[in-house]
């Protein structure tokens, strides 16, 4: 069986998902055959894997930074919102069923067993599988029913790497209180922990450091600089408080802000957009409907907000109206539900900017293709949907996807399924008049995180604590 480690937070968005993708580049880097995992996972960025099946996005960064292509393993069980107290539960790859929390926990065993399942056959075929936890690892309330944090790692012992995020303060009662929290058999798997997003001179903490290892009685695997530098998918749990509603000055690029947004990497290539959540005053050349995991719930949004006319006056105007998945939907003239997938209302009308119109279906379609523009750009993509949609009149189609007409194009407004074309700066050019933005590319950013992680760690403890070398 392979060597195993965790790492933990002190809470949620303290990195952990960046730490993990690091040591797996490191260690790829030095020869190992190495395999990420987190068995539980809660996003609306997901990915499907070329074999079939769909995980979160940061499991499929971490595949990459290792060196794999992502499969469902990695990720066994991803929890996608569909609303405030509801997710869609997706188990090793393929939907399973839509539940409450509460419902969600009563199944805890059967859910514990297919986490188990998937890591046992990873463990089996690598050198070191790296386990990312999920928020923090003293969620004390959830302690009867983790199978993600420390309830997961006591279970075959693997030893844990605290991160706690600086940058937000509080570290020392971040990580002080998150050990002193815990029951002495889990506070043993807890071998050290790390200081993320430093500012400046990290010799100025040392004796910061001198003080948590004094209280904790754990030393410090290093402390890391916040790494502005460095760009990555988005994690897990997509934080939407974190984009900001609408930049300070004009841009070219608007991109509406839906609560129930999903796959924010296809605007990877657009760093500058404006996110807009109201309608603003500023013009723009380009608008931008994009994924989301509820259609109809984001489209009632939408209306609420007057972003409707908002929409209609920018497409009188002249801008380019481009509709990903979910916001394809909504740009045509009705999105029909008669399964009830996101709601008991049948349905409702939509922008009517496309001549399409889209039945919502129970089975998913979860795909990666290879597309081409009508101008020859080719291109990699992938459709994850529960629904199909069909025109109500001739109209053009937007590219082909292996060999099939695929999308909708109706004057200055278009529509697609695939997620990650606009990751392509050719289809950037050519569906929106767009040049991308200078972003490192994949191979770069693994390598530069991998080397952020060297810089900063003690190779010499780290190897001692998790690679069993004295």
């Amino acid at each position: 069986m392979s060597l195993c480690l965790m790492v933990g937070g002190a809470a949620s968005h303290v990195g952990k998902s960046w730490m993990t993708a690091a040591i797996c580049r490191w260690l790829y880097r030095r020869g190992m055959r190495v395999a990420p995992f987190k068995a539980q996972n809660m996003s609306n960025n997901s990915y499907p894997c070329r074999a079939g099946g769909e995980i979160g996005r940061a499991q499929v960064a971490q595949a990459e930074a290792c060196g794999l292509e992502p499969e469902p393993d990695m990720n066994p069980i991803l929890l996608k919102p569909t609303g405030d107290a509801a997710s869609q539960v997706v188990v090793q790859g393929k939907v399973w069923r839509d539940l409450g929390a509460r419902a969600y926990y009563e199944r805890f065993d059967e859910l514990l067993a297919k986490a188990a399942q998937s890591f046992e056959r990873l463990r089996s075929r690598f050198d070191v599988v790296v386990l990312e936890g999920a928020g923090s690892i003293a969620e004390l309330n959830l302690r009867r029913t983790d199978l993600v944090n420390l309830g997961f790692a006591g279970r075959y012992d693997i030893p844990v790497l605290l991160v706690a995020d600086i940058d937000r303060g509080g570290v020392f009662a971040a990580v002080h209180g998150t050990i002193d929290l815990l029951e002495p058999s889990e506070r043993r798997l807890v071998r050290s922990f790390a200081v993320n997003r430093f500012r400046g001179d990290p010799t100025l903490f040392e004796d910061g450091v001198r003080i948590l290892e004094e209280k904790t009685r754990k030393p410090c695997l290093g402390v890391f600089p916040y790494a502005q530098d460095i760009h990555l998918d988005e994690e897990d749990g997509v934080r939407l408080d974190d984009l900001p509603a609408r930049r300070g000055a004009a841009g070219r690029v608007a991109i509406l802000r839906f609560p129930r947004i999903s796959n924010l990497t296809d605007f990877r290539l657009l760093p500058g957009a404006a996110w807009v959540d109201r309608p603003v005053a500023e013009e723009f050349d380009v608008v931008i409907l994009p994924g989301t995991k509820n259609t109809l719930g984001d489209l009632a949004w939408l209306r609420s907000r007057g972003l409707d006319a908002w929409v209609h006056a920018r497409h009188a105007a002249g801008a380019t109206i481009l509709g990903v998945c979910g916001g394809y939907q909504m740009l045509g003239e009705r999105v029909k539900d008669p399964h009830g997938v996101e709601s008991d209302r049948g349905g409702a009308d939509g922008l009517g900017l496309l001549p399409v119109r889209t039945t919502l279906a129970v089975e998913k379609v979860t795909q990666v293709v290879q597309g081409v523009t009508n101008g020859g750009a080719a291109f990699g993509a992938y459709e994850i949907h529960m629904g199909q949609t069909s025109p109500t009149r001739p109209v053009e189609s937007l590219c082909s996807a292996d060999g099939r007409p695929e999308g909708a194009r109706a004057g200055n407004c278009l529509g697609t399924y695939l997620h990650g074309a606009l990751e392509t700066p050719d289809v950037l050019r050519e569906w929106l008049g767009l040049t991308a933005d200078a972003v490192a590319s994949k191979e770069e950013s693994y390598d530069r995180l991998a080397d952020w992680f060297e810089n900063a760690v003690d190779v010499g403890l780290f190897e001692r604590l998790y690679l069993g070398r004295s």
